[in-house]
């Protein structure tokens, strides 16, 4: 555990300097990340109004796609709208104490996104392996307390990191070279040896993702082999297809965080500015991803989204 910060007060502001490297390309770059926020904020919005709506929705898959819409909402508005301020705007300044609440909800939401991932490998797995028993298994007070683990997991995990971060005395620059603020780029700033709590935030990262990543890769080895073995041949290639989306999606989001954690440990020789640019893909790429592939390739949001616009242009 660091010293208590008596020497060296907490700073008031951190600069943010975005991409370093690509400065010049800010304006352009901000262009199809704001296109990826709009989508994913129109998209996960949709999916939770239509579930709101619709109770034939209220079942397990439609339950815990509103616990990731949510989370993909958190996590992508905690990023991108001050991300676009400073690409646009110029506005580098961030002070001390949002930087730490932006960082909170970065790294445990991430980890939130991760649990309702897993969630959802649990119900198809469910759904898929043993259908007669689907709703049985995932009544909603199993889905409740499955959420309910999955945000103290996140929330107790990450709830230190701010913690030992104002506990840190800081005399090196004021300035973050990264598009928003995550806790080992703070932690460089500080002017103390922080060797055990780089390992701590590290191995709370590596645990939770490669125990979901291993708990899903499980779950979909069970949920092909019964797909393989379906009597019909085209229910086979419809089950195959959904879920080789949904594999798709999850690869990148545990590719990409992967690379961006070992990054921090191995990666001393990759450019900044691809870490930096890896790094947010993870954070966008996903929310943007999950309203498509959880949402319009659903038959039943599809068909309620289609039939009220229906009524609403006639």
């Amino acid at each position: 555990m660091p010293p208590l910060n008596t020497s060296h007060p907490s700073p008031v502001t951190f600069l943010l300097m975005g991409i370093p490297g690509l400065e010049h390309l800010h304006v352009w770059i901000g262009i199809p990340f704001c296109s990826m926020y709009v989508v994913a904020v129109v998209g996960n919005v949709t999916i939770l109004a239509v579930v709101r709506a619709e109770r034939s929705l209220h079942e397990p898959m439609f339950l815990f796609l509103c616990m990731l819409s949510v989370t993909d909402l958190v996590l992508s508005t905690s990023t991108l709208p001050r991300m676009l301020c400073l690409f646009w705007l110029g506005a580098h300044d961030i002070a001390f104490d949002a930087c730490l609440t932006q960082m909170f909800f970065i790294h445990s939401f991430t980890a939130l996104e991760s649990g309702f991932f897993l969630s959802m490998a649990i119900d198809r797995y469910v759904a898929i392996c043993h259908p007669l028993r689907h709703t049985t298994i995932l009544t909603h007070t199993r889905i409740t307390m499955m959420g309910i683990i999955v945000v103290i997991r996140g929330v107790a995990f990450f709830s230190p990191h701010p913690i030992l971060l104002k506990q840190l005395p800081y005399c090196r620059t004021r300035i973050i070279a990264h598009t928003y603020c995550e806790f080992m780029a703070i932690v460089k700033l500080a002017c103390l040896d922080t060797g055990t709590t780089k390992r701590y935030s590290l191995s709370m990262a590596t645990i939770i993702g490669s125990c979901d990543a291993i708990l899903i890769a499980i779950s979909y080895v069970f949920i092909l082999r019964s797909v393989f073995h379906l009597p019909s041949r085209e229910a086979s290639f419809k089950a195959l297809g959904t879920c080789g989306s949904h594999v798709c999606v999850i690869l990148v989001f545990y590719s990409t965080a992967g690379f961006s954690i070992f990054t921090h440990r191995f990666g001393k020789n990759i450019p900044e500015h691809i870490h930096i640019f890896i790094a947010n893909i993870y954070l966008l790429v996903p929310p943007f991803l999950n309203p498509i592939v959880y949402g319009v390739r659903t038959k039943k949001i599809r068909e309620h989204v289609l039939r009220t616009l229906v009524v609403k242009v006639v």
